[in-house]
């Protein structure tokens, strides 16, 4: 009977051990998946080409232990990104854009970030004579006027989409080998302005950043019109399941917490000048009223 027994109860202390070790490999499974390092952010150019992630995404990945992989794009294909469920998180400058994600409730937690302007550079000696015209829409119509070369990014970004706004405003429709369609990012967009000695719509800080390497003037600033607002948020995981829910949003939070915005307000190129004016816990109308 003793020898029995013995011979029954190895059978059952091995199952117990296989049902112990698989219990551990469910729970270790789920806790892989719950603490998904990876962050996918889809960005814009201008943001990239700044710098300002360069300074940023490390803090956060200290800070947090996420590591974040960041997309640079125009901000229509960042967007489209979004709309796809394929990032955690986006940080664009397409307002109208941004919204349509807002009310269709496939991004949460939509912050504003910060901004800056647009300016039209071109160069120095100006052939449709548009330096320091106040309307930024009566500029581009005298650079079609003129058959002046302009180059657009062509690309669906924020850039693209606010220069289509200055044309619509004009009652221009750009046309005819003046117009060079770049289908490129703002500092490779600027590259080929400087190169073929032509117009184009920045923003702020890309130019800035690429000043030293390109022979454009700012020509035409400060108008409302030109105001370029930044806003951060996380992709609805309610209707993509597999984004990264938690690294989303302890990214779109750090972007907007006191010490990160900080940072964004005292961020300066390598030439010394400040890029961007912080604005979270603000409106647009706030800030728009501001300028």
């Amino acid at each position: 009977m003793l020898v029995t027994g013995k011979a029954n109860a190895a059978p059952k202390l091995l199952a117990c051990v296989i049902a112990v070790v698989l219990a551990i490999s469910v729970l270790a499974g789920c806790s892989s998946q719950s603490k998904n390092a990876n962050v996918i952010l889809a960005t814009t150019t201008s943001v990239q080409d700044s710098g300002l992630l360069d300074v940023l995404v490390p803090l956060f990945e200290q800070k947090t232990g996420y590591k974040v992989k960041t997309i640079a794009l125009g901000s229509g294909a960042a967007i489209a990104m979004g709309e796809k469920g394929e990032a955690d998180a986006l940080l664009v400058h397409s307002p109208a854009a941004e919204q349509k994600l807002v009310d269709a409730k496939i991004v949460m937690n939509y912050k504003l970030l910060m901004h800056n302007d647009y300016v039209i550079v071109g160069p120095a000696k100006d052939p449709a004579a548009i330096r320091r015209v106040k309307s930024p829409s009566e500029a581009v119509k005298k650079v079609a006027a003129a058959g002046a070369g302009f180059v657009s990014r062509s690309d669906e970004s924020g850039t693209h989409t606010k220069e289509k706004q200055l044309w619509t405003a004009a009652g221009t429709t750009p046309d005819g080998q003046w117009y060079i369609r770049a289908g490129a990012g703002m500092g490779q967009t600027l590259m080929i302005a400087s190169e073929k000695g032509a117009y184009t719509l920045t923003d702020r800080a890309t130019y800035l950043a690429q000043k030293k390497n390109i022979s454009l003037d700012i020509l035409v600033e400060g108008d409302a019109s030109l105001l370029n607002v930044y806003h951060v948020m996380q992709v609805n995981p309610e209707k993509f399941p597999r984004v990264n829910a938690a690294g989303a949003k302890a990214f779109v939070d750090f972007m907007v917490s006191a010490d990160t915005q900080k940072k964004i307000g005292e961020f300066k190129d390598k030439n010394g000048q400040l890029l961007f004016v912080p604005d979270a816990g603000k409106t647009v109308e706030q800030i728009s009223g501001g300028k």
